[in-house]
Order: structure tokens, then sequence, then C-alpha cells
């Protein structure tokens, strides 16, 4: 492990340094997050594949898939965004 320094003081150990272990639990919350929001996007898509088959389906219900996989897309990038931009 590589020392940082931290206001004049090393940090040898995580106990040492809270600020690396809030953000090492930030990132593990976000890749949860993420990987959470990414199988609500499959299940979105195939719900809506499974509704195409249908013959009696109603073309309001496809929209609203539509929607909300979109919707769930954007989270996903964005938490993507996020994951990049804090850089841990």
């Amino acid at each position: 492990m590589v020392a940082e320094s931290t206001g004049g003081t090393t940090c040898q150990r995580y106990a040492e340094c809270p600020g690396r272990v809030y953000m090492g639990a930030m990132r593990d919350f976000i890749i949860v997050l993420l990987a959470a929001d990414m199988l609500a996007v499959v299940v979105v898509m195939l719900i809506g594949a499974i509704g195409m088959v249908d013959a009696n389906r109603d073309p309001r219900t496809s929209n609203k898939l539509m929607r909300l996989r979109v919707i769930l897309q954007g989270v996903a990038i964005a938490l993507v965004v996020l994951l990049m931009a804090t850089g841990v």
C-alpha cells in the first residue's frame, strides 16, 4: 500500500485516513446502485419484448415501458459518470 500524505501526517492504514474509507464505501455503494439499475433495465426490456408477442397488447403500456427504460439508462449513465468523476 502506498503511503498517502494528509495535512502533515502520512496514512499507512485505512484507519488513519477516514476520507479514504468514506470514498471507498461510497464507490462500493454507487457500484451496487449501478448494478441494480442495469438489472432493472434488462427486466424492463424483457417485459417489453414479452409484451410485443401478445396480440392484445396496449400501445400505451409499451410507450410507458420505453420511457422507463430510457430513464433507467440515463440513471445508469449518470452513475458511470459519477464513478469516473470521483476517480476512486
